[in-house]
């Protein structure tokens, strides 16, 4: 790895400085998606955001499917990126998960090469063009599809972003669900959304989606009290990431259950 000497720009683009560098990662390209199958790549199923008063809730199940069976369960989808923003995953587990390290990679750098953060819209770029640089993998079979989250400390507002394989990354006002089970967790999302819910509120709200698409998906992982596995739920609002303990998220779960069995 080269120095930089004082009079050197290294740039604010991390992943550029890393291709200047000849240290970029290998395409996987001539990887047929017959190949991907028999290698038994993990998926990452079921993630959720929100809008609440207080900034974002950000919820993902724990587990990672390879075909019909469990390869992980307690896979962690929902990641910091920095202390007022998060990435929530769905799609091949290993390109996610090196995207996101790169990410954060590529918000430290920024940062310290410009002596300043990154705006949360500009962050929101910054991942939509790591997805897009995903595109011929995603061809293939390895999509990565995020959602990203976070506080605008400009705007004094939690702000969510969806996007799609190409890159594309489009702004949601209220909610957002990726993942094999985000039809049925974006469907109870949608009913009891409120504008200007509480912190308890959406986070009860992003716990109950996760039980129902659980409930509906088969790669999609509900609590496991056996293991003491609970999904990943953050906060990201005017203090920054705060990701709730699982003696916090046992009590919610619990109380779904018992009114499950009460009908």
């Amino acid at each position: 790895m080269p120095l930089f000497g004082t009079g050197d720009d290294p740039g604010s683009s991390f992943p550029e400085l890393l291709k200047r560098v000849g240290l970029t990662s290998a395409s996987p390209s001539g990887m047929s998606t017959d190949v991907m199958r028999e290698l038994g790549v993990p998926h990452a199923t079921t993630c959720v955001a929100l809008t609440c008063a207080d900034g974002v809730v950000m919820a993902g199940d724990r587990r990672a499917t390879a075909g019909n069976l469990i390869s992980h369960r307690s896979m962690e989808k929902v990641v910091q990126a920095d202390r007022y923003s998060g990435v929530a995953i769905a799609g091949a587990a290993g390109p996610a998960m090196e995207m996101i390290r790169l990410f954060q990679l590529q918000l430290e750098h920024y940062e310290k090469v410009e002596g300043s953060t990154l705006s949360l819209e500009g962050k929101a770029n910054q991942l939509s063009m790591m997805v897009r640089s995903n595109l011929q993998a995603a061809m293939m079979g390895m999509v990565v599809i995020p959602i990203f989250g976070g506080y605008d400390l400009r705007r004094e507002c939690g702000r969510l972003w969806d996007y799609d394989a190409t890159g594309g990354r489009y702004e949601e006002r209220s909610h957002v669900a990726t993942g094999s089970g985000s039809l049925h967790a974006g469907t109870v999302i949608k009913v009891g959304y409120r504008p200007e819910m509480s912190r308890d509120e959406a986070v009860d709200l992003a716990v109950r989606s996760l039980w129902e698409a659980a409930d509906a998906d088969t790669a999609t992982g509900g609590p496991d009290a056996l293991r003491g596995i609970y999904p990943v739920v953050a906060v990201i609002g005017a203090g920054g990431w705060d990701r709730l303990a699982d003696d916090d998220l046992a009590p919610r779960f619990e109380a779904i259950v018992e009114e499950v069995r009460s009908r």
